[in-house]
């Protein structure tokens, strides 16, 4: 058998699983599942620890290999797992020198179950170039690594390390050989990539960056970022937007809160006002856009008046599609020392939040009825609009293709074409 790669977490996850199986490949490995963790929150380690165990039941002779962001921060739970039989950090996950070590150490009785090595050595970033994505439809090219911030409640900079890019002729060359498989849509990934450039000769900033790969990849359809930071967004990434309609418009925010004293604890860059005025900003230089947005709910020290200020973004800002996490304290953060609230009231706050993106999203529903969207077919019968909103197809058409498509009804989740 091959080697299957189960992935956790985010986009840059994703697109660094595809070069995990073509290194282990590589190296020969055979029969082996690799599980690609993230440790974003305290329940995304759990349920990589649950997947190790379900594996070694259904497949008792299979191999299996542990790494990404738990494997980096937690190795001595992974290690001490009897399910595991390696443990390889996030650095040595992408090489194949770690493969091939990994390879020969299941030959030795001796050899070290784990190769976690400290991630904030790590001072480069190389373009991977991944032919393709096994399963899906669009493309993700990682542009950036590591985060330079120190948000109170996040684990993910001792999981990544330190903010670093790939450089924009690499970045140009991959999206570039992607196209060239026939894929329509790519996306943009990494942890960070509102910072992305800093560490490149001439700083460049994403805005850039995206401009360069639309100029120099005019066969491209669709270019999509992931998730960006709005107190980082440049002037050349608000005019990309503004100018090339190949740049979808659909934007997905890391907020977090919505109110000034959480986001101070939190130690982010933004306050309320500069998310309401980023969103209406980006509206003005193109109506159809669609925003989606990180949200925390009960965050240690949150009154229900704060609360109710990142309820109440909602509407502000217009957000659409919504990704909410119940605070959950990860050790070794300053959040996690702080007073925390009870986790029947982050329950509660975490369902409200979920209850009124519902209620959000199902307003964008009944404004699509009856449009005509131009839609990224994915495997079986679903698809996205440009705006990121899932289709479900009465005919499903080939995976990959663009078709257009008219929106007849929706399901209270997706819409429904014709």
């Amino acid at each position: 058998m091959s080697v299957d790669v189960v992935t956790f977490g985010c986009r840059l996850n994703a697109a660094e699983s595809e070069v995990i199986r073509r290194e282990a490949e590589r190296a020969g490995l055979s029969d082996t599942v690799v599980v690609n963790t993230c440790a974003v929150t305290a329940e995304a380690v759990r349920q990589a620890r649950q997947t190790i165990r379900a594996l070694r039941r259904e497949r008792p002779r299979a191999r299996i290999v542990v790494t990404g962001c738990a494997a980096q921060t937690e190795p001595h739970a992974f290690i001490a797992m009897s399910e595991t039989d390696r443990v390889l950090g996030n650095a040595e996950k992408l090489s194949a020198a770690s493969w091939a070590h990994a390879r020969a150490a299941f030959d030795l009785d001796d050899a070290p179950k784990a190769i976690v090595n400290d991630i904030m050595t790590v001072k480069q970033t190389a373009a991977h170039l991944i032919d393709a994505f096994e399963g899906r439809t669009r493309a993700f090219v990682q542009v950036q690594n590591g985060c330079d911030h120190r948000c109170t409640f996040c684990i993910i900079p001792y999981g990544r390390g330190n903010s670093r890019s790939v450089p924009m002729g690499a970045v140009v060359e991959d999206v570039r050989r992607l196209v060239a498989n026939d894929y329509c849509e790519v996306v943009l990934t990494g942890v960070d990539i509102t910072s992305y450039g800093a560490d490149l000769p001439g700083a460049p900033k994403l805005g850039t960056l995206v401009k360069q790969v639309l100029r120099h990849v005019p066969e491209l359809k669709r270019l999509r970022l992931s998730s960006i930071d709005s107190v980082e967004a440049d002037h050349d990434l608000l005019d990309a937007f503004a100018q090339d309609r190949r740049l979808m418009p659909h934007v997905h925010l890391s907020l977090q809160a919505g109110d000034d004293l959480i986001l101070k604890r939190m130690k982010r860059r933004h306050c309320r006002d500069d998310a309401i005025a980023f969103c209406a900003a980006m509206r003005r230089l193109r109506p159809d856009m669609v925003f989606g947005a990180d949200l925390i709910a009960g965050f240690p020290t949150e009154t229900e008046e704060m609360f109710a200020r990142s309820l109440d973004l909602v509407e502000q800002c217009g957000l659409t599609h919504l990704h909410v996490f119940p605070y959950s304290p990860r050790a070794g953060t300053p959040a996690a020392r702080m007073p925390q609230l009870s986790r029947e009231v982050v329950k509660e706050r975490a369902r409200r939040l979920r209850e009124r993106g519902a209620l959000a999203l199902r307003r964008h529903l009944d404004a699509e009825v009856g449009a005509t969207r131009r839609v990224l077919a994915e495997s079986g019968e679903r698809g996205r609009t440009e705006q990121f909103t899932p289709v479900k197809f009465a005919t499903p058409p080939a995976p990959g293709a663009i078709v257009v498509a008219k929106i007849a009804a929706h399901d209270g989740r997706q819409l429904l074409a014709a």
